[in-house]
C-alpha cells in the first residue's frame, strides 16, 4: 500500500516499525551534487486510514531525537499525503501527534542487515555514501538503518534551473565490509543539449576515504 494522495486531510494510522532509515534528498546539476538532510522515514506494517498493509511515513529529526525510533516498535500518530511525490519515498509526511504504543524488545541482531536506532543525520553526512545497487538494495538493504532511497531531482540545463528531471537512486552508508554490498553500475547524469555526465567510481571512494573497512 502506498497511501492515500488525494486530499490534504491529515490520515489517522497505527502499526509496527518494520524499518527506519535516513530521509535524504539528493540534487544533481551535471556533475555536482548536494544532498537535503531532512528527517528519517519510517516503514509501518500497520492500518492507515481504512487500509491495511505496508506504507512509509516521514518524520522530522526532533521526532526522532525524542523518540528514537527503530524496528520492533508500535507507533500511531497522523500524516498528510506529499504533495510531489517524485520529491518524497514516503507517501505521507507533516507527521504530527506521534504516540510511543509500545518500545522495540529484545535484544538487537548485530547484521547485517544492521536494525537499531539510527544515528543522528551529521552522522550520515559525515559519513558519506556509496551508491548501491537497486536490486541489492530490494532484496537485502530496506530494513537496515545504513540503506537509504532517495528522490532525486535533476538540473538539466544550468542556465533554465526550471527544466528539471526526476528518479530515485540508492545509497549505502554502512561499513564498507558488508557482505551484502554490491555497487552495481556506474550512474549517468543528463545535462543540456543532450550531453550526459557520469559518475564514476572514484566518487564514492573520495566521500568515503576517511573510513575504514568496518566503520
Amino acid at each position: 500500500m502506498t497511501g492515500p494522495r488525494e486530499s490534504s486531510k491529515k490520515a489517522a494510522w497505527s502499526g509496527r516499525v518494520v524499518a527506519v532509515q535516513p530521509r535524504i534528498r539528493l540534487t544533481r546539476s551535471f556533475d555536482e551534487r548536494s544532498h537535503s538532510y531532512l528527517g528519517y522515514v519510517l516503514h509501518i506494517n500497520g492500518i492507515c486510514g481504512r487500509d491495511a498493509g505496508e506504507f512509509l511515513i516521514a518524520v522530522g529529526e526532533a521526532a526522532h531525537e525524542k523518540h528514537r525510533f527503530q524496528t520492533g516498535m508500535e507507533l500511531s500518530g497522523y500524516s498528510v499525503p506529499v504533495e510531489d511525490p517524485r520529491k518524497e519515498t514516503a507517501a505521507l509526511y507533516k507527521t504530527s501527534g506521534l504516540k510511543v504504543v509500545r518500545n522495540a524488545e529484545g535484544e538487537t541482531p548485530a547484521g547485517p542487515p544492521f536494525l537499531g536506532v539510527p544515528p543522528n543525520l551529521a552522522t550520515y553526512r559525515s559519513r558519506g555514501h556509496r551508491r548501491l545497487n537497486t536490486r541489492t538494495y530490494d532484496a537485502k538493504c530496506t530494513t537496515c538503518i545504513w540503506g537509504c532511497r532517495m528522490p532525486v531531482e535533476m538540473i538539466i540545463d544550468q542556465w533554465n534551473p526550471s527544466k528539471k528531471q526526476y528518479r530515485f537512486e540508492t545509497f549505502c552508508y554502512g561499513p564498507k565490509s558488508c557482505p551484502f554490498y554490491r555497487p552495481g553500475p556506474v550512474r549517468k547524469v543528463p545535462g543540456r543539449k543532450g550531453m550526459s555526465y557520469t559518475e564514476e567510481d572514484w566518487v564514492d571512494e573520495d566521500a568515503t576515504a576517511h573510513r575504514g573497512p568496518n566503520d
